[in-house]
């Protein structure tokens, strides 16, 4: 009987817990349900109070307000525009009265209002008002107006500003942005497009589409405007201003029709030759009215140097550069034209790379060498683009070989993990490692230290030094990614680069260059634009942090020291 008892006792303890734990339970899930159904109530509450409250907002607001909500303190006071020097403030215009429109101009006797929108398009081939031919073209009483109007005509003081991400500012703090003159073509000419004679040079290193630039600005005075002078190719950069060895050519839209297929430049290129009294000459003997450099930091420095020389002999010379770098180390604009092509090409020797170090036992490793003399910009979007490099070295970024965190060791783990390993180094990366080089090549650049043999070298060496082997692959591809043809990205903003390069000079606008900035095209003053170039990729930015990201290389950035430069810049591949 004890025994039968005990074991009720038990059985109705256990049956108490158990249903003492499922009303917990019960009363727990219904105590959550009922404060979810607050939490909701509460949630939807408030949301109908804010699209109340946004509601009231919407009617205090303008009516050509945009949609959204106005930050009181995201605001920009003072815009300062990098103004351009135009011929205008010097000599007196060709094209007073001339009508700009695509294909030519025409001569009109009445002033267009200072408003519109776009010019009068005056047919001055196609016959008179009544349907007769005539060869009076400039005569305004015979022409008629046609359909081939610029769509956009860029006015006084239309600008770009360089700061587009702003940040809420403190009381009383007066917020400023630098602003860019917006390129495209103009109202007004300053020269006469019958009287225009034009050069073009291609300076320095070769750059996939230089041929692209060339065609273009040659079919842009010609198609666009109408020029009815010369145009001159110069042959091997500056020296071929003034070497007989180096004559001119003519160039023309039957000559150019082709070339942009290619590579290189049509024109050839070389380092150095500038002699200023020499070129000079050249563009006074030819009656040059508008000369086309284009090149990098160095060449237009050159270019500007060019512009001082005929200002100061009171000579009507548009000087305008086109920047032209494989390194994108000119600084302010988005991108160097070419360097997306060279990107594109480097992908090869990387995908070459990582077949011969897969396949290749024991333990194989590819390495890349590209382009980037002070800047990594190839190297860290070649990276980024493959997505099958284990470890990326640039010149912005210290090299450490050993330690922990040494790029052997990484590598050396990462062989462990996969089998093989793949690297990209700049050719400009390890100056700290292997000193800086006292000698120079003909544009005054330091030669650089072969950090691709002595990197290669140093893997070996590790491995021995840990009783293994690796079998170590390298691939210098520098000047293949150079001498490609231009891709179709690069030859849409070659186009876009050259045509605005000839609206800026038939304008009037002189010592300028053109370039993409916050993805529009602007003209920008070449002192401001050379004062900060060569430019270097932010090594605390968020590049560098994708970088990182990919390969799960040791970061090897120092913390930042008082008075240390900033990177920052306008220009998105920097931040």
């Amino acid at each position: 009987m004890d025994a039968s008892n005990n074991s009720k006792g038990v059985a109705l303890m256990a049956t108490a817990v158990v249903v003492g734990t499922v009303a917990g339970m019960a009363s727990y899930s219904l105590s959550k349900l009922v404060g979810d159904l607050v939490e909701a109530k509460r949630r939807v509450t408030e949301y109908e109070k804010e699209k109340k409250r946004m509601a009231e907002q919407k009617k205090q607001k303008p009516n050509d307000a945009p949609p959204g909500t106005k930050l009181p303190s995201v605001a920009i006071d003072e815009v300062y525009l990098w103004e351009v020097e135009h011929l205008s403030s010097r000599f007196e215009s060709e094209g007073m009265g001339v009508v700009n429109h695509m294909h030519g101009v025409a001569d009109t006797s009445s002033p267009l209002p200072s408003d519109a929108p776009t010019f009068l398009r005056f047919l001055t081939n196609n016959g008179g008002t009544d349907g007769s031919s005539n060869n009076n073209n400039n005569n305004p009483a015979t022409t008629k107006t046609g359909s081939n109007d610029y769509n956009k005509l860029i006015g006084i003081h239309e600008c770009i500003l360089a700061d587009i991400t702003r940040t809420p500012a403190s009381p009383n703090q007066v917020q400023r942005s630098t602003a860019y003159v917006r390129a495209g073509p103009r109202r007004e000419l300053h020269f006469h497009p019958r009287n225009v004679n034009a050069a073009i040079v291609t300076c320095g290193g070769l750059c996939p589409g230089l041929n692209n630039v060339v065609r273009e600005i040659t079919n842009s005075l010609v198609h666009l405007y109408g020029v009815e002078g010369k145009i001159w190719g110069i042959r091997g950069g500056y020296k071929g201003f003034h070497d007989s060895r180096y004559p001119p050519i003519l160039l023309t839209p039957q000559f150019v029709e082709d070339i942009h297929h290619d590579g290189g430049t049509v024109l050839s290129s070389s380092r150095g030759g500038f002699d200023l009294e020499k070129i000079i000459g050249f563009i006074k003997e030819k009656k040059i009215q508008h000369l086309y450099v284009i090149g990098g930091d160095g060449t237009h420095r050159g270019a500007f140097i060019i512009h001082e020389g005929c200002m100061e002999r009171e000579m009507n010379v548009a000087v305008a550069g086109i920047p032209k770098t494989i390194d994108n180390d000119v600084d302010y604009i988005d991108r160097s034209f070419g360097f997306a092509s060279a990107v594109e090409a480097a992908q090869s020797a990387i995908r070459c790379a990582k077949t011969e170090a897969s396949c290749n036992l024991p333990n194989g490793i590819g390495i890349v060498k590209l382009m980037g003399r002070s800047a990594g910009f190839i190297a860290v979007h070649a990276t980024l683009g493959s997505g099958d490099v284990d470890l990326c070295l640039v010149p912005e970024v210290p090299t450490v070989l050993d330690g922990k965190d040494g790029c052997l060791p990484h590598l050396m783990r990462r062989v462990k993990q996969q089998g093989y390993a793949v690297v990209v180094v700049a050719e400009g990366a390890g100056e700290e490692l292997l000193g800086t080089s006292a000698e120079v090549d003909a544009s005054g650049n330091k030669k650089l230290p072969k950090i691709g043999e002595f990197l290669k070298t140093q893997i070996e060496d590790y491995y021995t030094k840990h009783g293994d082997v690796a079998t170590v692959k390298y691939i210098d591809p520098s000047y293949m990614i150079r001498s490609v043809p231009a891709n179709a990205a690069d030859s849409l903003y070659c186009m876009q680069l050259a045509q605005n390069a000839v609206h800026g000079a038939m304008a009037g606008f002189t010592g300028f260059s053109v370039g993409l900035c916050n993805n529009k095209m602007v003209f920008l003053p070449i002192p401001e634009l050379v004062s900060t170039s060569p430019r270097m990729m932010n090594p605390r930015g968020r590049t560098w942090e994708r970088v990182l990201a990919l390969t799960r290389q040791p970061n090897t950035v120092p913390k930042r020291q008082p008075g240390e430069k900033s990177y920052d810049s306008h220009a998105p591949l920097l931040r």
